[in-house]
């Protein structure tokens, strides 16, 4: 009995600790999607100008925009007038352009908004050699300096969190390792008491492996309680964060975390119960 009421106080810690690192681990898993999502939101928001020939008919326009519309690169598409454009032009600039230049210098449009796997410079530059196959097509732009920063960026925050997430994910087995070998400790006694009356090893393993399972289980769902405790603060606190989210990557986070817990505590139980098992009564002490 007295061993039984020792270790249970070791459980707990057990879970407690279990389920911290697991949180911890899914706080960043977290900022990952989030910082993917914010890439593709980036990437998907930038515009691409095309730029038609003074006095190009309106239908040439439109079957323009219909062609491009098929592309698989076209996310979606709008037309902005000759009349829109030099309107947004004077509400930028705070003046009137017509009257200052006395015609208007701008050109009829389609704005391109692209999938995200299009957004980088090689990309870019074959979209554009196609567009410019249309002889009603003036120029085709987009900000470069924008679209080479940002690859360039989002590729730097993207290696150091990954590197972040695997020593981190190595730190967190370490450490749920760690913390069931010391509960397991305090059972060594009943493990050997066991042994020594005759019961098998599956015998002996089996209650030890399905506590594991239980223990892990629970620390799992106590981490996940706690990250979707954070992640709603969060998005009370900036609701554009739940138009990041993804809601499928975030479960698959979530059955990862329930599952790394489960999975490493068994492995770290079975393996302390094998030693101890192992072990002769005086090495026990």
């Amino acid at each position: 009995m007295a061993t039984g009421k020792k270790a249970k106080p070791s459980y707990f810690n057990a879970i407690m600790g279990v389920a911290l690192v697991l949180f911890l681990l899914g706080v960043l898993g977290w900022l990952l999607i989030n910082g993917r999502a914010l890439s593709r939101a980036f990437k998907e928001d930038l515009e691409i100008s095309v730029d038609f020939h003074d006095n190009v008919a309106d239908e040439s326009v439109n079957r323009m925009r219909s062609i491009l519309d098929r592309q698989p690169f076209v996310r979606n598409s709008g037309i902005i007038t000759k009349e829109e454009a030099v309107k947004m032009e004077n509400e930028v600039e705070g003046g009137n352009m017509i009257d200052f230049l006395g015609y208007n210098p701008l050109f009829t449009s389609i704005t391109l908004k692209l999938h995200e796997e299009y957004v980088n410079k090689d990309s870019l530059a074959k979209i554009k050699l196609f567009i410019l196959q249309s002889n009603v097509v003036r120029d085709v732009t987009w900000p470069n300096v924008v679209v080479d920063n940002m690859n360039s960026n989002l590729r730097k925050i993207g290696i150091i969190l990954a590197g972040i997430s695997v020593v981190l994910l190595i730190v967190v087995i370490f450490l749920i390792d760690n913390t069931v070998r010391l509960a397991m400790f305090s059972n060594r006694f009943l493990i050997k008491t066991m042994q020594m009356v005759g019961a098998t090893r599956s015998f002996i393993t089996r209650p030890f492996d399905l506590r594991a399972f239980l223990n892990g289980l629970l620390s799992g769902v106590v981490a996940v309680v706690g990250l979707w405790l954070v992640m709603s603060f969060a998005d009370a606190q900036l609701p554009a964060l739940s138009s990041l989210n993804d809601p499928f990557l975030v479960s698959f986070l979530m059955l990862g975390m329930l599952v790394l817990g489960v999975f490493i505590s068994m492995f770290s139980t079975h393996r302390s119960v094998v030693k101890y098992l192992k072990m002769h009564v005086d090495d026990l002490y």
